[in-house]
């Protein structure tokens, strides 16, 4: 018997080590690494930077608190400013994607009031996190129910209709519209480019910030530093997580100065300490040492082609994603779990987004040979469960 709280249906594995895109459970099986954290591995496990990095920094100088400044949690604030296209940037450490949500909602949240336009538009199907206010702005009915009543700041619009948020943004009420440039957990949809554009030309027209979640698609694994770059669009305020710490807990927001948070106005303890920044660091520099984008683009379109070619007629439903964040929609009558299960009994460790799609969030160091190894296990595991 565990004695920890059953907050996931955590699969039958436990592992104990991890190298590169490999792990091995406590009986020795190897298992190839598509969950990778759940996106959050970018270099995968025990990289060499990455490691260096992390002991270099937890030899130097623990937790220090924000009462005083660091050097990697200043040099990582300036990396993170010069990537992110965002006005005049601003960074907040903190140590999560949910907190960084939750950082961005209180932030434009605090400039709405200001402005006369409390109100925040949402994506139906969208997920934010599970605090109070990133769960209330998550499009999933079924995962606030629980909780209810929550936070009234959001009206929430289907994705890809630009009517509805028209009549969302009517009253001439709404300060920001909060969304994913590709919906994660809502099953891996990237929203189309015109309507990314459409949503920043109606932001413009009515002076509201256009703030986005780039926790799970951002840091590159969309194949791009923020994943709305491919539609050309600037967003005002951006969250970021998961990859970005390659395995340790961190999550940035990046605002304008003038949208900033003052002294007592928000906070963190751990936020932006010094091992988890020099973490990030390493991200940051073996990204661009190693045109780790390049790797993710190619990869992805690989991956996608492969298990397109290769799993049996009717199995798949479609492919959906950018770069290393893909979606697998199961054929009718196929559970997404069943497929999950039968990878894993193929070595091949995935996730789910949704009843009906397999989830890849691989390192960004994945090659050819695992790209290969894991389309051969995915169309038979496609098949044995179709059978």
């Amino acid at each position: 018997m565990t004695a920890v709280m059953p907050t996931y249906a955590r699969y039958p594995v436990t592992l104990v080590r991890g190298e590169g895109t490999r792990v091995w459970d406590d009986e020795g099986r190897p298992y190839l690494d598509l969950i990778g954290g759940l996106g959050a591995l970018s270099l995968g496990h025990a990289h060499p930077r990455w490691v260096t990095a992390v002991a270099d920094a937890a030899s130097t100088i623990g937790l220090t608190s924000n009462l005083v400044t660091t050097l990697p949690q200043e040099r990582l604030a300036s990396r993170l400013a010069a990537r992110t296209v965002v006005e005049d940037p601003r960074v907040f450490f903190c140590n999560s994607g949910a907190e960084a949500n939750e950082a961005l909602l209180k932030l434009v949240r605090k400039w709405g009031l200001r402005e006369g336009r409390p109100a925040i538009v949402v994506l139906e199907g969208s997920f934010h996190g599970r605090t109070v206010a990133t769960l209330a702005a998550t499009g999933q009915p079924e995962k606030r129910a629980p909780f209810e009543p929550l936070l009234d700041w959001f009206r929430f619009v289907p994705p890809g209709d630009l009517d509805a948020l028209d009549g969302a943004m009517a009253a001439g009420d709404v300060g920001a519209v909060f969304l994913e440039p590709v919906l994660g957990e809502g099953g891996v949809r990237p929203l189309a480019t015109s309507y990314l554009q459409g949503v920043r030309a109606r932001c413009d027209a009515a002076g509201a910030l256009l703030a986005v979640d780039e926790v799970q698609a951002g840091c590159g694994r969309a194949g791009t530093w923020l994943s709305i770059e491919a539609a050309d669009v600037r967003p005002d305020v951006v969250s970021l997580a998961k990859a970005l710490g390659g395995g340790l807990p961190i999550g940035a927001l990046v605002a304008p100065a003038a949208l900033r948070f003052g002294p007592g106005e928000h906070a963190s303890t751990f936020g932006g300490g010094p091992v988890p920044s020099a973490a990030a660091l390493a991200v940051i520099e073996e990204i661009d040492h190693a045109d780790l984008l390049a790797n993710v683009r190619a990869m992805g379109v690989l991956l996608r082609a492969e298990v397109a070619r290769l799993a049996p007629a009717g199995t798949l439903r479609d492919i959906r994603g950018a770069g290393l964040l893909l979606g697998f929609e199961a054929g009718p009558g196929i559970a997404a779990t069943d497929v999950v299960t039968a990878l894993r009994a193929r070595g091949v460790l995935v996730s789910t987004a949704g009843a009906a799609t397999i989830r890849c969030t691989p390192p960004f160091t994945i090659g050819r040979d695992e790209v290969d190894e894991a389309a051969k296990a995915f169309a038979s595991a496609l098949e044995d469960v179709a059978a």
